[in-house]
């Protein structure tokens, strides 16, 4: 049935046009001001909002409310309460008010603490950021929240979020003056996140302990057909695809989430979905009830959703691509070049401060998306290297160029394509191609951070640029303050930006040997896995930079830190032990009985025929009772890896060692029992294979 999308659209949320019908006004422009300015709410409107929230909330089905808060899990936590209060002779009556809206309270020692919280420190607080809108999901009213601890420092991803989006407002609008502006109140920072999964076939899915345990598949022969045909990419949508896609926009719709494109990515079974841009904050926790969604939605088709970043090997691996753009609080795009960028100076000086923020802070550029199921992604199948660059286009580059070299550029003039059929209009060609492989693009009127994982929470790639962005900002506003000829000032502070850090500047090939080689010259952070990017996270510039702008204290970096070691080791560890399981009581048995049956029917033919050769019998147990002595011995080396590294206390030494010892034990056991599967007939191998998990969905 054809559903009537407007009408739909945002009918779950206390949206804007539902705050305007059902509040008084003067509370509406209260509450309309805290959202638009990031200042503090009035307190004294809080139980009229909350009154008029539970109403509606009630009239679509709702019996509860939650908190709906982002600890340091990757996902978000919930719990509930009833809108219930006895009113005395067995009777109850709907209630909820200011206080429980602002504040709610939650055990904080339960939670990744990284050390802020003891087992005997349980209490924390969730507090409503009314900057993004509540909804009624599953029968409960959704509040999204804040989570801190008793004694103030952040739990979660959206409390640094929220205070990165003040830092760049900030220190964005003293630019602005410089230029006139004096009518913006904020800066806004608008992110739209790509999202890409695969789906798979649920009977299938049980069948595999390690989708089951981790998300990825731990072992897998290639299948016969992958994606070099190239067939799968925008290709029509199987029919349980579609139904799929279809259920899941509705359900988005009505939570407000501007679901908009759809399509079959590159390797079967992958696909992508697209949103509209929305506010920083919205655009997390739209994109984490996207992931959510699409599971949920899956499963009612008798499908799973697959978001981990390689769930396959040796096909494309799922990134979320971060666009990110500046905007004030009128709507004008601060990354918009216009027609003639060459002579846009506001434009060029944003582009110069995201550039320079971008090279300053290309370590926690890489740290951002830094975690195990993303280091199985960065470096192939048209996800990025793990080396930060930009690529900023033909066009751009050469405007840079010229004004490092003080020489005029001469923009070139507009290409028309002309593709030579009577039928088929011209248009205008865009002044760049892309980059596929570039960690950081700019894309027309954005940049686009395509090194985010597919299952990441988006809060922290943009907490990190929107710091790094506000650090540039505020060191630009410091100097043009003193400038006694702003036109002057303007001019070199943008040439000098622009040659300080054209090193970050890149539009070739992320791939090869060569830009590796390059890069090192350049002077370039090369952090090839997560452990190698912890590292940093808690020096001493960047532990400045976010105390500067009161985005993370030193403890909450110092907690984060250890989390993400912790984390690591955890991730690894459950996939080694995994593996152990499947190898152990699943792989190796299924193959040594292959092996006796084929020796029994061996044995059978040469007890009739004496001088058969019997090649294909003798090759199989051959190579397959070799493959099992060497698969065993290599998994008795996984456990003796596993066990050491489980051993050790120290966080930092225990990632390290998962990393360096226990993952290339796991290669090495999945390389030799990858090469028993094509040797072992299908009716004793275990597992679904790839071909039939990708194919057959």
């Amino acid at each position: 049935m054809v559903k009537n999308v407007p009408e739909i659209f945002g009918c779950m949320v206390f949206n804007d046009d539902v705050m305007r019908e059902r509040l008084p006004k003067e509370v509406y422009k209260s509450l309309t001001k805290t959202i638009a300015t990031g200042k503090t709410i009035d307190a004294s409107i809080a139980d009229v909002v909350a009154n008029a929230m539970k109403d509606w909330a009630i009239e679509k089905g709702a019996t509860h409310y939650t908190h709906w808060f982002q600890p340091l899990t990757g996902v978000t936590a919930e719990k509930h309460d009833s809108f219930i209060s006895p009113l005395g002779n067995c009777k109850i009556v709907m209630e909820f008010s200011g206080k429980e809206l602002i504040k709610g309270e939650s055990d904080a020692s339960s939670f990744p603490s990284g050390g802020l919280r003891a087992t005997f420190e349980a209490r924390g607080y969730t507090a409503w950021d009314p900057a993004s809108y509540a909804f009624v999901k599953d029968g409960t009213l959704y509040i999204p929240t804040a989570f801190c601890s008793y004694t103030g420092e952040a739990l979660d991803t959206k409390t640094p979020l929220l205070r990165s989006m003040d830092a760049i407002s900030t220190e964005g609008l003293r630019l602005l003056r410089f230029f006139g502006d004096t009518s913006s109140k904020r800066l806004n920072v608008m992110v739209g996140a790509e999202q890409e999964y695969f789906i798979i076939d649920k009977e299938m899915y049980d069948r595999r302990k390690d989708l089951l345990y981790t998300g990825r598949t731990l072992f897998g022969a290639a299948a016969p057909k992958g994606q070099e045909l190239e067939d799968h990419y925008f290709g029509p949508l199987k029919s349980r695809i579609s139904a799929f896609m279809a259920d899941l926009d509705e359900a988005l719709w009505t939570l407000g989430v501007n679901s908009k494109t759809k399509h079959n990515e590159a390797a079967p079974a992958q696909h992508e979905l697209a949103p509209i841009y929305a506010n920083a904050n919205m655009a997390v926790d739209q994109n984490l009830l996207t992931m959510e969604y699409m599971k949920k939605t899956a499963e009612k088709h008798g499908l799973v959703c697959l978001l981990h970043e390689k769930p396959y090997a040796g096909v494309n691996g799922s990134g979320k691509h971060n666009n990110w753009s500046i905007s004030t609080d009128s709507g004008k795009n601060l990354l918009d070049p216009g027609k003639t960028p060459a002579e846009n100076v506001k434009f060029l000086l944003i582009l110069a401060a995201v550039i320079k923020a971008v090279d300053d802070y290309q370590d926690l550029m890489r740290l951002s998306v830094a975690f195990a199921g993303n280091d199985h992604r960065l470096g192939s199948s048209e996800a990025p290297p793990a080396i930060v660059s930009i690529f900023v286009g033909e066009e751009l580059e050469e405007i840079i160029d010229s004004i490092i070299s003080g020489k005029t550029y001469k923009a070139a003039k507009a290409h028309v394509m002309d593709l030579g059929i009577p039928t088929v209009p011209t248009f205008r060609k865009d002044t760049t191609d892309r980059n596929r492989t570039s960690p950081l693009a700019f894309t027309g009127n954005k940049f686009e951070f395509r090194m985010v994982g597919s299952s990441q929470n988006i809060a922290m790639p943009n907490i990190v640029l929107n710091t790094a962005v506000a650090e540039s900002f505020r060191q630009f506003a410091d100097v043009l303050d003193d400038a006694e000829d702003f036109d002057v000032a303007v001019a070199k502070l943008i040439k000098d930006t622009f040659a300080a850090h054209k090193r970050i500047i890149f539009d070739g090939n992320g791939y090869s040997d060569e830009w590796e080689k390059e890069a090192e010259t350049r002077g370039l952070f090369n952090l090839k896995t997560s452990v190698d990017a912890y590292d940093i996270f808690a020096s001493e510039k960047n532990v400045k930079l976010f105390e500067a702008h009161g985005v993370m204290n030193a403890s909450e970096i110092s907690s984060r830190t250890d989390i993400l070691y912790e984390n690591y080791s955890k991730i690894v560890n459950i996939e080694a032990l995994t593996m152990i399981d499947m190898a152990m009581r699943d792989i190796l048995p299924a193959v040594t009985s292959y092996v006796a049956d084929v020796a029994d029917s061996l044995s059978a033919k040469l007890a009739v025929m004496p001088k058969l050769s019997c090649m294909f019998e003798k090759d199989v147990i051959k190579t397959l009772s070799d493959l099992t002595e060497s698969a065993y011995s290599a998994l008795t080396e996984l456990k003796a890896a596993e066990a050491e590294a489980a051993a050790i206390s120290d966080n930092v030494m225990k990632a390290k060692k998962y990393c360096n010892s226990v993952i290339p034990a796991m290669d090495k056991l999945r390389a030799l029992i990858d090469k028993m599967e094509p040797l072992t007939a299908s009716e004793y191998w275990p597992l679904p294979s790839y071909g039939d998990m990708m194919f057959k969905v």
